[in-house]
């Protein structure tokens, strides 16, 4: 089975996450923050990823800590579930479009973490949301993930759909970089027999 299940606390936060890499795409989701809420319910969906996120934040001071936090936390979920990363694909990339948006997203499920962000909003929010928190949410993923990570968004002009097609992206990059090859027969998908260096 690969699941995960991951608890963080801190001063600033109080989160736990729980993972189905081979699930149905539910996603259970309590950020305190509505439009994240509605990003992990997409990247949810997308993956076919079970998620289960309870988080509670310092959102008196700012959303900052909440949404960092969740990305290190899911991250360090992904990471765990994927184990030693035998038989996976590793690689995969996805162009997704959202109306006038479009957004490229390519990963490296190695575990050697990197992000590219390439994405531009045109407004410092989204209802309440920060937009500039989108960057600290995917590096942190990353981070934590062991995966590198570029995002691009190529056009577009609502800053929802924006953002909206950087977590699908990423939801259906990742399923298919995670998913099992059988063609892999369990080997380690490298040439050096190692993951992560």
């Amino acid at each position: 089975m690969r699941t995960a299940t991951i608890k963080r606390k801190t001063n600033e936060t109080d989160i736990s996450v729980e993972i189905d890499l081979d699930g149905a795409g539910k996603a259970d989701v309590e950020t305190g923050i509505g439009f994240f809420d509605h990003m992990l319910d997409q990247l949810a969906r997308h993956s076919l990823i079970d998620i289960t996120v309870r988080a509670a934040g310092d959102l008196h001071i700012d959303q900052h800590h909440t949404v960092e936090d969740v990305g290190i936390a899911l991250g360090q979920a992904i990471r765990d579930a994927l184990g030693d990363r035998r038989g996976i694909s590793r690689y995969a990339d996805v162009h997704l479009p959202m109306d006038e948006a479009l957004t490229r997203c390519a990963i490296d499920v190695s575990g050697r973490p990197f992000l590219v962000w390439n994405v531009t909003f045109s407004r410092d929010t989204i209802g309440a949301f920060d937009t500039e928190l989108f960057l600290e949410f995917f590096r942190a993923f990353a981070q934590n993930a062991g995966v590198t990570l570029h995002i691009e968004t190529l056009y577009g002009t609502n800053n929802h759909h924006i953002a909206e097609s950087c977590f699908k992206a990423l939801a259906r990059a990742l399923r298919a970089a995670a998913a099992i090859d059988p063609r892999q027969e369990g080997r380690l998908p490298s040439t050096k027999g190692r993951l992560g260096d």
